[in-house]
């Protein structure tokens, strides 16, 4: 469709402004591995109930605009071993760049921090790469 560019672009401004939001009232960086890590493995203290709330709406939101505006059509592989394996090797890249993507991509870039800025490129060097070897060498996907 041709408004697609337009729903990515409403969505990453969304996810941006969170971001800002979440650093000023908390004065803390929204990465989300951080903040799931942290309800996992105990380390959250009195954030735990913070930071479940900001998973519950992860989850929440999505389901919510889906009845509003309908499910998006997306290029989501029905091959649920391919899902389950990129799931996981993205959360073994995060644990390694110790961050994710909004971390690292969304409030490291902003803060012009260069670590967070290598990591994105890696992270997008490393996505393109997986993209080139299981869709177009292996045919997994």
């Amino acid at each position: 469709m041709q408004e697609d560019w337009l729903w990515g672009l409403a969505g990453g401004g969304l996810i941006g402004t969170a971001g800002a939001v979440y650093l000023l009232v908390n004065g803390r960086i929204m990465g989300a591995s951080g903040i799931i890590g942290g309800v996992v493995d105990g380390s959250a203290g009195k954030q735990t109930s913070e930071r479940l709330w900001f998973i519950a709406g992860l989850f929440a939101i999505p389901l919510i605009l889906t009845f509003f505006i309908g499910r998006p059509e997306t290029n989501l592989t029905p091959n649920l071993a391919a899902v389950i394996g990129a799931g996981l090797l993205v959360g073994v890249g995060t644990r390694i760049a110790n961050g994710c993507t909004s971390g690292h991509g969304v409030c490291g870039i902003s803060r012009f921090s260069l670590r967070g800025m290598v990591a994105t490129v890696f992270y997008i060097m490393a996505g393109g790469l997986s993209v080139i070897l299981f869709k177009h060498i292996l045919g997994v996907v």
